[in-house]
């Protein structure tokens, strides 16, 4: 679940450009309920499958939705069976204010960026408590920052991985990615061996926009070494080093309230992947802090999600 970020976006939906940041969660809001309304159309048990009697479904199990909204006219129902998930697993990203409190009323999986352990734990207990303020439990929602771990058998081999991508860094492309994190910005005319000066800030990504800021200030990086850092990362936390390192920062964010888990955005396909899966998750499984196989048979299981009952959507309604 995102509201979308660019102009661009907008135009491919019959809008000249993206409504404000506070319209397109509003909108999103009335959305998600929607959509989970619709996936409520069929109780579990609502087709029968009953040849003999010439039954395909019990009727009183169908559910017309019959939405009349600000934004949406829906009447369903919708013409597939609920879910074997019951809803598939509804991931989020976005930090803002509105962003997390998007999350916290109807994410399962939260994708997020943090620059270090202290961002990571502001993030993380902060989402915590919001849940409990949606009447949820802290364990209904996963936390699961980006992470972008260059691998090697040697801090150096690791470093010197990564220094072969960045010289792989287009300077258009860059600017291009860098422009994009910044809400649309225009950063052309600027000087790219300068310093990032204050811009007017845009209705895109304002999480984003300020975790950028905020790296180019922390480490004063100019416009040339920001787009050549946020490259591969798109912002996300960049993990370098050998297994045992990349997997103690892991353990340290896992056990100290900075994540639930990681969505793990490998440097390059497939060798990137190959490299944490072939050093770092055993490293991690000779811990004790991932799984040597899997416990359930869908994704919500694996993650140690509830299925949602049916119903849900229209209790979620009249909230």
């Amino acid at each position: 679940m995102v509201t979308s970020v660019t102009d661009a976006e907008a135009q491919n939906f019959n809008r000249d450009r993206q409504p404000s940041h506070a319209q397109r969660y509003h909108r999103a809001r009335e959305f998600m309920s929607v959509v989970t309304g619709l996936w409520d159309s069929w109780e579990d048990d609502a087709f029968l499958h009953d040849k003999a009697a010439g039954r395909f479904f019990d009727p009183e199990k169908m559910h017309v939705l019959g939405h009349r909204g600000e934004h949406f006219q829906v009447r369903g129902p919708l013409n597939v069976a609920r879910p074997p998930q019951g809803y598939p697993v509804i991931v989020q990203a976005g930090s803002s204010p509105d962003g997390r409190d998007f999350a916290a009323r109807w994410a399962e999986v939260i994708f997020t960026a943090a620059q270090d352990l202290s961002q990571a734990q502001e993030f993380y207990r902060g989402i915590k408590k919001q849940l409990a303020d949606h009447g949820r439990e802290p364990d209904e929602a996963k936390v699961m920052p980006g992470i972008f771990p260059v691998v090697g058998r040697t801090r150096a081999e690791a470093e010197d991985k990564y220094a072969a991508l960045q010289e792989l860094v287009d300077p258009v492309v860059g600017l291009g990615l860098l422009r994009l994190l910044l809400g649309g910005a225009d950063i052309s005319h600027l000087p790219v061996d300068s310093p990032l000066p204050e811009l007017p800030r845009t209705e895109g990504s304002t999480s984003r926009q300020q975790l950028v800021y905020d790296k180019a200030r922390r480490e004063g990086l100019t416009i040339r070494e920001l787009y050549q850092s946020v490259s591969g990362g798109r912002g996300h936390r960049i993990v370098i080093g050998t297994a045992q390192s990349i997997a103690d920062e892991l353990e340290d964010w896992f056990l100290n309230e900075g994540a639930d888990g990681f969505n793990i955005m490998p440097p390059v396909l497939p060798d990137g992947l190959d490299d944490f899966v072939g050093q770092v998750i055993p490293e991690l499984q000779r811990r004790g802090l991932f799984r040597t196989e899997y416990e359930g048979r869908t994704l919500r299981e694996n993650l140690g999600l509830g299925r949602p009952a049916w119903g849900a959507s229209a209790r979620t309604r009249q909230d």
